[in-house]
């Protein structure tokens, strides 16, 4: 190939990514316009934890859905307008969040071709949907794959994020801050979705069912049921928040409180005896092969 017609290409390349730049750099600027395909429970969370982070606004937030009911539900919540149509959606937003159940995208993406510009960027929260399948019913957009959990709902989620290929640094800042407005979120590569989903995706579940263990144990040593579930309850959310907050291993936060001879090695005995660690790690190994089949 010619020199100039390289010079050329890389001069169109160059303009290209500034261009995309720009784009996302004037989005993160000022309140970003954020439209919702599916106005359920987590786009609900979703939108309510951008407005209350000042992330964006209740005006600058749209949502469509073929139910009116969660229509009405996403209204009353967060004091956005919803549409039963997309094309509103679309007009009026940057970043459009696909929050539909999975095996409605197919229809989406045929709805969504006509109105769908370079512009906007697409945030997928479609479970077990990948960036290649995304990418090939929408070609040459920009888009970015969540997997987020169920304590989005109560701003205590943990999500991760992957970028596809024409998705930019600055594009995955962008959902980094959006997704931080109902929690941790971290960038991950696509491969690792589904280790995700094994993980904090049907981690709730697992922790759920430990809460419910501890508050019968509660029970079974003379506790009321209400008072024991509370105290596992806020045993687990401080437990895990000093996780997070010290830094610390947790085997050594586990040390910190194991007394020589005392109640918690007592009880630690039990659980090695009971296999709990293997458990739970075959959970978690479990859950996300059965994320790799659905996928």
């Amino acid at each position: 190939m010619p020199v100039r017609s390289n010079m050329m290409m890389a001069a169109n390349c160059r303009e290209f990514i500034e261009v995309q730049s720009s784009r996302t750099k004037q989005m993160s600027n000022q309140q970003v316009r954020v439209g919702f395909i599916g106005a359920g429970k987590m786009a609900t969370a979703l939108a309510k934890g951008l407005i209350e982070a000042r992330f964006t606004s209740a005006e600058q937030i749209v949502a469509s859905d073929v139910y009116s009911a969660a229509r009405d539900q996403f209204t009353n919540e967060t004091g956005s307008t919803t549409f039963d149509g997309n094309s509103e959606v679309l007009q009026r937003s940057q970043v459009i969040i696909l929050a539909v159940k999975p095996q409605s995208l197919s229809e989406v993406f045929t709805r969504l071709k006509e109105g769908l510009t370079t512009d906007h960027l697409i945030v997928s929260i479609a479970a077990g949907v990948t960036l290649s399948k995304i990418e090939a019913a929408l070609p040459g957009h920009r888009v970015i794959r969540v997997m987020p959990n169920t304590p989005c709902l109560v701003g205590a989620g943990a999500s991760a994020f992957a970028r596809g290929s024409h998705a930019t640094s600055e594009d995955a800042a962008l959902v980094q801050r959006l997704l931080a407005t109902v929690g941790l979120a971290l960038e991950v590569p696509e491969s690792q979705l589904d280790a995700v989903t094994g993980l904090s995706g049907s981690g709730p579940a697992y922790v759920f069912e430990i809460i419910e263990a501890l508050s019968d144990g509660g029970v079974l040593a003379g506790l009321p049921r209400a008072t024991a579930t509370k105290l596992a309850a806020q045993t687990l959310l401080g437990a895990a928040k000093m996780v997070l907050e010290t830094g610390e291993h947790p085997g050594q936060l586990k040390d910190a409180v194991t007394s020589p001879a005392g109640t918690t090695i007592a009880g630690l005995l039990e659980l090695e005896q009971a296999g709990i660690r293997g458990s739970l790690m075959n959970a978690v190994r479990a859950a996300t092969q059965r994320a790799r089949e659905l996928a």
